[in-house]
């Protein structure tokens, strides 16, 4: 996650709403056995939170904050395996 938050420097109040949604999406995050590949429905479950818990992330920035949160969004999408696709 802190990729995300790369060259933004969070408030102490903003800080404190996003350590609050992580350890919310934290708990909702399914489990798995490590080495094992989750299923379809357990990976599209882990998807969906994760675009929420970005969504909420990105609500607790200034416009300008929103634009660097986009921009490291977009580049952490490069670098995954298939660029993101």
């Amino acid at each position: 996650m802190e990729l995300l938050f790369r060259d933004i420097t969070l408030t102490p109040a903003q800080q404190a709403k996003v350590d609050s949604i992580q350890a919310h999406y934290r708990s909702e995050r399914p489990s798995f056995t490590p080495g094992t590949p989750p299923d379809s429905a357990t990976r599209d479950k882990i998807r969906a939170l994760f675009q929420r818990e970005r969504d909420d992330l990105r609500a607790v920035l200034t416009p300008d904050q929103q634009k660097t949160f986009d921009r490291n969004v977009e580049e952490m999408r490069q670098r995954r395996p298939g660029g993101g696709s």
